[in-house]
């Protein structure tokens, strides 16, 4: 079958268009509205980084300007419209996706067991059964909850406590699920006094072809196009050995169709669609500048961006002959179908302030008059959104490009 060619800036909005950021940025951001988004999404990475605000609200703030974080607390939470599970991190997912997470529950019982009884302290396996004993008992637990007189663990990030280890197996391999959280840390119960019962594995379980079939076109329907590895990277649940499989009988059957993306550079990607492709293609992208989170979804793959935007975006860059560095949690900005740069700025809540301490536009592009006063009228809404009162520019703040 002849390959469907598509140039850059088609790939680049078909791209936006299966990630929320082709559309005009409003609607309600709660409730239905939200829930509808991060099952467009396909789920939303939650991490702790705060210099700001957390990279999962950032994300849904830059499609949703109304959201607020409450919003999603709520979903979770109250309304159980979603679970937290990972993904390739931890995740807020749509609870409709929970029995393929089935197959996930297996996988990482048996990964994990084989990889933290190496890496972990030992005699976490011992634990199973207390852990799961005193939740029965005294109902949802957080890991400080756990663990009297263990020794601590404080030679590293993940140097655990064996109650604690056992109580993130659990967790991890479907046992318990977690039901909110305090101050960010989880709380966990037994999965049955969260889940809905029709959902949890003892009520049934897909079989793991159905659901590598679910991950693998889900992965596709949120990507517009991609290789077998990067459908398998997408929900990191199917190996790379079952996508490829996966791919071969699709394009086989007439359901997958080859395709030549354009790179930014001029050359060319080798991918996967669906035969509609063509017809997905947004008219027209808002020229509106946006703040992203450096855990955006679009930004998730950094080789991908770089192919289709040109956009190196790393955990550090340094380049002697610009002497300037600028680190991992700077945010990227979005212009319409275009990335134009990264801003790093913070709050400083003391003085109730956004601070911008430096932005690079991004090589060969000139920060025009306009393209400023798109940035302030961003970063007026990020200052709300952060509860915020003013913003301050810091002394050089805008840098040559990189």
């Amino acid at each position: 079958m002849a390959s469907l060619t598509i140039d850059n800036r088609t790939a680049r909005r078909i791209f936006l268009d299966r990630h929320a950021l082709a559309d005009t940025p409003a609607g309600p951001g709660k409730g239905a509205d939200l829930q509808d988004l991060i099952t467009r999404l396909g789920f939303v990475q939650i991490d702790s980084v705060n210099t700001l605000a957390r990279a999962h609200d950032m994300i849904l703030y830059s499609r949703r300007p109304a959201y607020r974080p409450a919003a999603l607390q709520r979903l979770h939470d109250r309304d159980r419209a979603l679970f937290e599970h990972w993904t390739h991190d931890a995740a807020m997912i749509p609870m409709a996706f929970y029995p393929h997470w089935h197959l996930r529950f297996r996988r990482d019982a048996d990964r994990l067991r084989a990889r933290w009884s190496q890496s972990r302290r030992a005699g976490f396996e011992a634990q199973f059964q207390d852990v799961l004993n005193h939740i029965r008992t005294h109902g949802p637990v957080m890991s400080s909850d756990l663990g009297a007189g263990e020794d601590g663990g404080d030679t590293g990030w993940w140097d655990w406590r064996p109650s604690k280890t056992a109580l993130e197996y659990l967790w991890r391999s479907g046992v318990l699920a977690v039901t909110g959280r305090s101050a960010f840390r989880k709380r966990f119960d037994l999965t049955e006094r969260v889940i809905e019962e029709h959902l949890c594995p003892a009520a049934g379980s897909p079989d793991a072809a159905d659901s590598i079939d679910w991950l693998c076109n889900a992965a596709l329907d949120r990507l517009g196009f991609a290789t077998s590895g990067e459908i398998a990277a997408f929900w990191a649940t199917v190996s790379a050995a079952e996508a490829r499989d996966w791919c071969a009988a699709e394009q086989a059957a007439g359901r997958l169709i080859p395709v030549d993306i354009t790179c930014a550079d001029g050359s060319c990607r080798k991918g996967l669609a669906q035969p509609d492709l063509p017809q997905t293609v947004p008219e027209c992208v808002p020229p509106r500048l946006r703040v992203l989170s450096p855990f955006d979804p679009m930004l998730r793959d950094r080789a991908r961006a770089e192919r289709l935007f040109g956009f190196h975006y790393r955990i550090e860059i340094f380049v002697p002959e610009a002497k300037r560095r600028f680190g991992y949690y700077v945010f990227p900005l979005l212009e319409g179908d275009r990335m134009v740069g990264r801003v790093d700025m913070r709050a400083r809540r003391d003085a109730d302030e956004l601070v911008v301490r430096a932005l690079w536009p991004e090589p060969g592009l000139r920060w025009s008059k306009t393209r400023h006063a798109r940035f302030e009228a961003e970063l007026a809404r990020v200052t709300r959104f952060a509860g915020l009162a003013n913003i301050r520019f810091e002394d050089g703040w805008l840098r040559d490009g990189a």
